[in-house]
């Protein structure tokens, strides 16, 4: 269990924001299947943009028992504080600020990860949020700029001094973006560096890895990001290896098949008929990746244009897969 501010989160396992996966649907799948806590997508701090549908969307909380985190991004003190005294107003009972998104158009602003090339002006908005908002401020980083000039431990001292209460560390500098394997020293070195606690990011992909990283790096926990699409279950597999050093049975189709269910009605509902089952398609298609005939079943899904026709597409095919079509009815 992890303690932020005054806030206990249920288990050390975090779901990452990713853009354009973690939103309101993922997020609840993923605390059913285990993740203590599930961070929204990324928010721009500029709120004159927050009309657009887009945003509108980011911007509603999840229906689960826990935390309803915000991540704000931006590169003005003034304007990131707004916003987060804004998010808190609106519901948020944390603000994440992003200081790892290597996003180009992102890093145009000098926002995200070029933050790290400006220790003074990381201070600067740091102090800025937390001291407009009553609620915890969380910090999420990458190790530095570039291989050369990892500034993590800096960054992490900074982050401590200015009262952020938890940091996420993607084991990756900018220029590294999600090329090559994270690298878990310097997240080690921050852990022994500062006393907040500290989340280790970056390829965690199944339990046996999980429980490597947290061992080595002596992280308080993990936040998992790409390795949860598709397979939602990883956190309650993981949560069980830590717990008992025993490994989880695989699920069964049937059970995988539920799962997917429960989160395509989540997408229809959210987006409604037209969008949900726009979004609906890159969910699925990371839920099929690596199950027989996958591309074949995906070039007719993403033909659908109803919500039901959809559920009931990937219930026959889940069906064939088992050799039962009596699945359909289940």
């Amino acid at each position: 269990m992890i303690v932020v501010g005054p806030y206990k989160v249920r288990n050390n396992l975090f779901l990452a924001p990713l853009v354009g996966i973690s939103d309101v649907p993922f997020r609840e799948i993923c605390s059913e299947q285990g993740a203590g806590l599930t961070i929204g997508e990324m928010l721009t701090c500029n709120t004159d943009l927050w009309n657009n549908e887009r945003n509108r969307f980011k911007q509603i909380k999840s229906r689960i028992n826990a935390h309803q985190v915000v991540q704000i991004v931006g590169s003005d003190p003034g304007m990131m504080a707004n916003a987060a005294q804004l998010n808190v107003a609106m519901g948020a009972t944390a603000i994440d600020i992003n200081m790892g998104c290597p996003a180009k158009k992102v890093l145009k602003k000098a926002a995200g990860s070029a933050l790290l090339k400006n220790p003074s002006l990381v201070a600067r908005i740091l102090r800025a949020v937390v001291l407009q908002v009553n609620v915890p401020v969380t910090l999420k980083i990458r190790t530095g700029w570039c291989p050369a000039t990892r500034n993590g431990v800096e960054i992490a001292k900074i982050a401590e001094d200015c009262g952020i209460q938890l940091l996420s560390v993607h084991g990756r500098t900018r220029e590294c973006r999600f090329k090559g394997k994270a690298e878990y020293d310097t997240i080690a070195a921050i852990k022994q560096a500062v006393s907040i606690p500290i989340i280790a990011n970056g390829d965690i992909h199944c339990p046996d890895k999980a429980k490597q990283v947290l061992q080595y790096t002596k992280a308080d926990g993990l936040m998992i990001g790409r390795a949860a699409q598709g397979q939602p279950w990883l956190f309650k597999q993981i949560e069980h290896l830590l717990a008992t050093g025993k490994t989880l049975p695989t699920l069964t189709l049937y059970q995988k098949l539920k799962i997917i269910e429960s989160h395509l009605k989540k997408l229809h509902s959210f987006y409604g008929e037209v969008k949900g089952v726009w979004y609906a398609r890159k969910h699925v298609a990371s839920y099929v990746k690596n199950l027989p005939q996958g591309r074949v079943f995906l070039a007719n899904f993403n033909k659908i244009e109803s919500g039901l026709y959809q559920l009931e597409t990937v219930n026959s095919y889940f069906g064939y897969l088992t050799g039962d079509e009596r699945v359909i009815a289940a």
